[in-house]
């Protein structure tokens, strides 16, 4: 089962460069989306066997992780076929065309979605570092096409910035691997595999200076990759510019992954009784992280870029969740993160398609001009900085009663500056956008004309966020048992609870 949820979409990301027609891509893109989540499901019930010696495995931390993106993927799926419904792709011409493949962009654009998600589901069962590192970075290079989708300045620059950037991070990481592998070192005959399971057997044994580092390279290598300040300047752009169903799982798979890598080097140092070390680095991170997010998003003028920084402030929580030893709130945060900021992010598509504008200060009325998304925008507003009834607000919640109860009151009061500035800063930008009369809309169009098409709204640009915003209100005030128990496995198994 585990080959197979790595090869499906591999396979068929390869096979939508040979078929012609847009209509085979497109059902073939929701097939893909659909099987791999049953399989997934499938995997939650019962657990699949190890693969390649444990080289591949999924433990409580990769199930969960692999839930996420697999249940995001499928949602996002079906709100592509409304979005490349909408797109003029049209084919570039070249004088070998037609021999071998097709290259019209959009056979390019599925066949580096389909194996983009290929890479993350490889990150969530990998075992082994060295593949955990070739995983991280695989989902570098089959994402970055997909940045560069609109093809202009912008999104050529963003492109460049996320292949540079998180180069150097993934470079970092390597470091970081042959620092683990010296630690690994017992004798000059005797060396630990570089598996997590193995590594974690003998923990006591391993050199801790070597440990040290291998963890502060990991940390900022992957780090990079999941946007902790001040590794997070490629993240604003790539999101920014992506298009929006690109920039729902960027934020919210993508990001996961990267912490998943973290999480597996900080299962090793609490194996090694270095557990402290790690949680006290990413605490760190995750509050200077909080703090910067909170600084942009103030007067942000660019309503996507707002909700990059708004990622980088909750992967800023998600590790501060593990850094006060709240590895259950941690988890259940991304969760909750990643369903709420994909439902932005498609929500944020509508309106950018509707206004072909991203200044927070032209745009007005977006409930007027489109009263579903309107009402979704503002419900993720509130569901994003942690209003009840939301699951943000739990995960939050939990967050702080562990600061609290472990005594940690300069870290509770920090959290909860942060958390109000943000929600200040980000309710000054999305109320001003969805009321008053409509506003910024394109020139040829008037606002009487963007009137008469209320209720005109696409089924496929409204239900995918609807969807994913009821699982968040849910979340909000039921976890499902089975969630409950991956939530505490996982958080069992990185050492917090």
């Amino acid at each position: 089962m585990i080959l197979t949820l790595i090869l499906l979409p591999i396979t068929a990301g390869v096979a939508m460069l040979g078929i012609r027609s847009a209509v085979v891509r497109r059902c073939l893109l929701m097939v893909v989306a659909a099987v791999h989540a049953v399989l997934t499901a499938c995997a939650w019930a019962h657990s699949p066997a190890p693969v390649l010696d444990g080289w591949l495995l999924l433990d409580a931390p990769g199930l969960l992780f692999l839930g996420i993106t697999s249940a995001l993927f499928l949602v996002v799926a079906l709100y592509a076929l409304g979005y490349l419904n909408r797109e003029d792709w049209g084919k570039r011409q070249d004088f070998e065309e037609g021999f071998l493949f097709s290259n019209s962009r959009e056979s390019v654009f599925l066949c580096c979605l389909l194996l983009f998600l290929g890479m993350m589901t490889l990150v969530t069962v990998s075992q082994h570092f060295g593949l955990i590192w070739v995983a991280v970075e695989a989902t570098t290079l089959t994402s970055a096409p997909l940045i560069y989708f609109h093809r202009h300045r912008r999104s050529l620059e963003a492109t460049w910035k996320y292949i540079m950037i998180c180069s150097v991070g993934i470079a970092l990481a390597l470091l970081g691997n042959f620092f683990l592998a010296v630690a690994s070192t017992l004798s000059e005959n005797s060396h630990v595999p570089m598996l997590v399971s193995r590594l974690i057997q003998s923990a006591p044994q391993l050199h801790v200076l070597w440990l040290k580092a291998a963890f502060l390279f990991l940390l900022v290598g992957y780090g990079t990759k999941l946007g902790l300040a001040p590794m997070h300047t490629w993240l604003p752009d790539a999101h920014s510019e992506s298009p929006s169903v690109i920039s729902a799982l960027l934020s919210g798979a993508l990001l996961n992954c990267a912490f998943l890598a973290i999480l597996r080097v900080q299962q090793v140092c609490v194996a090694a009784g270095q557990g402290d070390f790690g949680r006290n680095l990413m605490l760190g991170f995750g509050l200077f992280s909080m703090l910067i997010a909170a600084a942009f998003i103030l007067q942000q003028t660019d309503f996507k870029r707002m909700l990059a920084y708004s990622s980088v402030e909750h992967v800023g929580i998600m590790s501060l969740g593990i850094g006060v030893g709240a590895g259950y709130g941690a988890m259940l945060h991304a969760v909750n993160h990643s369903l709420t900021k994909g439902m932005l992010f498609l929500v944020a598509g509508n309106i950018l398609a509707a206004y072909h504008n991203k200044s927070t200060r032209d745009i007005k009325g977006v409930l007027t001009v489109l009263p579903f998304s309107g009402l979704l925008w503002v419900a993720g507003f509130l569901a994003i900085t942690g209003a009840p009834p939301f699951g943000i607000f739990l995960s939050e919640l939990t967050i702080l009663k562990v600061a609290l109860d472990q005594g940690r009151f300069a870290v509770a009061f920090g959290y909860l500056l942060l958390l109000s500035v943000i929600f200040i800063a980000m309710a000054s930008i999305v109320f001003p956008m969805a009321q008053g009369a409509p506003s910024g809309l394109p020139t040829e169009t008037s606002s009487d004309t963007a009137i008469a098409a209320v209720g005109r709204e696409s089924a496929l640009a409204i239900i995918p966020p609807m969807v994913l915003c009821a699982a968040i209100l849910v979340l909000g005030v039921y976890i499902p048992p089975v969630l409950q128990h991956v939530l505490k496995q996982a958080a069992v198994t990185v050492g917090t609870f």
